[in-house]
């Protein structure tokens, strides 16, 4: 059966690249190299990184032209031809295996496995006035570029060289056409990413003043879900127009400027979520006279200085992977505060920011997981933007959000992330916020269950202490397993928070769900399974995952959400060395985590990631660590440096799964220095670092130096680790002991120690 499902997905992405090939006249280039003009470590980030691979085994990522953190994200949407997609591929409008490009939209969610925005798009053609603009225009991967907050790629059906940058809330193109025939921009307010809808879309032109005014409201596999998200375009073009005409809807208006043979014209934009004249004000508030070169120049700046708040001495491969990872989790959380301090709510109220940002975007069931961990060491503003922003949408739809994206509630995933957000923020001392509030967010989303994103079938896990499998496998995402072992993890986070704060019984009851992990494991087997109400256990079939039961319509391991029974083997991180008693001794647990380690797939992004460790979902991200847990810091080494050789690469298929908002690439930064973080807590994890040495600027002014002495390809395993002088022994190190500076010094050698 695996063999079946292989072939039949290989066939369709086969078959549409093939399509794409010969349509467009040649065969598909596997790699491209950003443009080089990045700065010292920009320069290293390559945006063609994880955008392209097998379906879901896709990162998901785009080369969009953006600015950190920021709201505009403008690039190219691809088709296959004119727009024909077969096989989920391009969630971020981008995939490398097309051939054919729609039009240059501002704006997608990056790494993600759902398709929003794409909106305002343009598309350059050429011809007499009365032609209309191409469904879709062929390009050659030899004539396209990238580095961070530019993109450009020449397109021979326009005769034109379409290039892109962006700041936070604006978005910027620069057409040079190399004909003399007539040079024309066709400008879609209806555009959106494909699958996708739109309504009330309206476009105007001033060629008085040469702008251009316009709205939409984007229906998106996420916006949809709450009723939509209008957004407000403002545009001014630097050529007058020789003519332009409306389509018959008013929603798209074709602009022609004649001869502009070796000439360019550009396209300048505000973008916003609030009104049109806000669009206007962050264009002028963001980008006042500036030209394209002017922006680019500055965004690229910008970027330079995010990415050199670690340095990193290593082998330019690891520097191309560790960079381009960097950079890949500071695309999101989005900038959703226009320049007046105004931002769309989630009951679609206008609001103003003081003293913080509003940033939505944030897929918390993954970046929880570690991504935030590296905003509070590189980024605590941002953090500190993100946990402001997750509370008064708390306020504002009634209960924390787990993935909230735009101006709503997505309802994706499931469980309470963000209490293992607030709870490790707290710990490390992420300041200016009310973890009181969070607190009572915590308790409201865990006792009330009236709202999209608390907790599914939580009365059922208060009364039974775990998901009663039988009660909850008719439903489409029953999950009872990764439910129960999920929200007892976030009860862990609510119970610690608790505690720190002083609210004693509240800790108390968070404490004791904290151990509902176990009331789902089966002594017999030695696994999590799915427990019925009346406390028996179903059926048990470890190496199957939830994929399979999609396909063939079974119901095998319905308890299991996008894995098996062995990816959700290990999932009590706020209890390890209890999930490791649960095994019965340290060395079994060894040994079974090794078979685990050891069935991982044999390439990175495969079409089928099997049972065994897949670092390309977030359940298993942390195993490798697990062996340090159990007295066997050498397998961790071993395995953390396997995953960093043989699951990342500077390539279109770079990464082994979705990065989910930067949560693969999260791992590739901390682990290639060393250390990971365990979610929730104040704790990193001891590992085995890839680079030779490196610097972490930290938030206070100090610096964390990382050595890695005699680290070769050979040389994994280490000898001996100090902090400032003095020995490490055990998994772990604290958050004290790094904030306020030092030395970490691994000793590495060939032979387990």
């Amino acid at each position: 059966m695996k063999a079946v499902f292989r072939n039949l997905i290989s066939v369709l992405l086969v078959f549409e690249m093939l399509i794409s090939s010969v349509v467009s006249g040649g065969p598909v280039k596997l790699k491209q190299t950003p443009d080089g003009n990045g700065g010292e470590y920009g320069k290293y980030v390559d945006p063609f990184a994880g955008t392209g691979g097998i379906p879901w085994a896709c990162a998901m990522l785009s080369p969009a032209a953006t600015a950190p953190f920021g709201c505009v994200r403008l690039g190219p949407d691809t088709s296959a031809v004119n727009g024909i997609t077969l096989v989920k591929t391009n969630t971020s409008g981008y995939y490398y295996g097309h051939r054919h490009i729609l039009g240059f939209s501002y704006g997608r969610l990056s790494g993600t496995g759902i398709r929003d925005l794409g909106m305002f798009r343009v598309t350059p053609f050429i011809g007499g006035e009365k032609k209309k603009p191409p469904k879709s225009l062929a390009f050659s991967h030899n004539s396209e570029t990238a580095s961070p907050g530019y993109y450009a790629v020449y397109l021979p059906g326009a005769a034109a060289l379409a290039e892109m940058t962006a700041t936070s809330h604006t978005g910027y193109q620069r057409y040079t056409f190399k004909t003399k025939k007539n040079a024309s921009l066709y400008l879609n307010a209806a555009s959106v990413i494909n699958s996708g809808s739109t309504k009330e879309a309206v476009i105007k032109v001033d060629p008085e003043s040469k702008t251009l005014t316009g709205s939409v409201v984007i229906l998106g596999g996420f916006s949809e879900r709450y009723g939509g998200l209008k957004c407000y375009y403002y545009a001014e073009f630097d050529r007058p127009l020789r003519s332009f005409a409306y389509s018959s809807e008013g929603s798209a208006v074709r602009l022609d400027f004649g001869d502009l043979y070796e000439k360019s014209v550009t396209l300048r934009a505000g973008i916003s979520f609030v009104s049109a004249e806000n669009a206007e004000e962050n264009l002028s508030a963001e980008a006042g006279e500036l030209d394209f070169d002017d922006v680019r120049e500055k965004t690229a700046e910008e970027w330079e200085t995010r990415l050199s708040k670690i340095k990193i001495n290593a082998d330019e491969e690891i520097k191309k992977i560790f960079y381009t990872a960097f950079y890949h989790t500071m695309i999101m959380p989005t900038d959703f505060t226009d320049a007046d301090g105004s931002y769309l709510g989630f009951e679609k109220e206008i609001h103003k920011a003081e003293g913080f940002k509003y940033r939505t975007d944030m897929s918390l069931w993954d970046t929880a997981r570690n991504v935030h961990s590296l905003y509070m060491l590189t980024e605590p503003e941002i953090q500190n933007d993100c946990l402001q922003s997750l509370l008064l949408m708390a306020d504002m739809g009634g209960t924390l959000p787990r993935w909230p994206s735009g101006a709503g509630y997505t309802g994706s995933m499931f469980g309470n992330p963000a209490n293992l957000v607030f709870a490790e923020s707290y710990l490390k001392n992420i300041g200016g916020v009310d973890y009181k509030k969070a607190l009572d967010g915590m308790i409201k989303t865990a006792e009330k269950f009236d709202n999209i994103e608390n907790r599914e079938y939580g009365d059922l896990y208060n009364k039974y202490g775990y998901v009663p499998d039988d009660l909850v496998r008719d439903q489409s995402s029953g999950y009872s397993v990764s439910r129960t072992l999920e929200y007892s993890w976030e009860d862990s986070a609510a119970a610690v928070l608790a505690d720190k704060l002083g609210e004693s019984e509240t800790a108390r009851i968070f404490s004791a769900r904290s151990e509902n992990y176990k009331n789902i494991w089966d002594d017999e087997t030695k696994y999590f399974r799915g427990r019925n109400s009346d406390g028996t256990f179903g059926v048990l079939k470890p190496n199957l995952t939830d994929f399979y039961d999609d396909i063939f319509g079974w119901s095998y391991s319905a308890a299991y959400c996008e894995g098996s029974a062995r990816h959700w083997r290990w999932g009590a991180l706020q209890d390890i060395d209890g999930m490791i008693n649960l095994f019965g001794s340290k060395e079994y647990f060894v040994d079974e985590l090794l078979k685990f380690m050891k069935d991982a797939s044999k390439n990175r992004a495969a079409v089928d990631p099997g049972s065994g460790y897949w670092i390309g979902n977030q359940h298993d991200l942390h195993t490798p660590y697990l062996f340090s847990n159990a007295g066997r810091a050498d397998l961790t080494q071993k395995w953390v440096r396997w995953t960093l050789k043989n699951r990342f690469a500077d390539d279109i298929d770079g990464l082994d799964g979705n990065d989910d908002g930067g949560t693969l690439s999260a791992w590739y930064v901390f682990s290639a220095m060393g250390f990971y973080p365990l979610a929730g807590s104040d704790r990193y994890w001891l590992g085995s670092p890839c680079i030779n040495d490196g610097e972490i600027s930290l938030p206070n002014g100090k610096v964390l130096k990382i050595t890695a002495e005699n680290q070769s390809e050979n040389n994994i395993y280490v000898e001996k680790i100090t902090l400032n002088g003095k020995d490490i022994d055990g998994p772990y190190i604290s958050h004290g002991d790094i904030i306020d500076g030092g030395t970490l010094v691994f000793t590495m050698t060939d032979k387990a120690k």
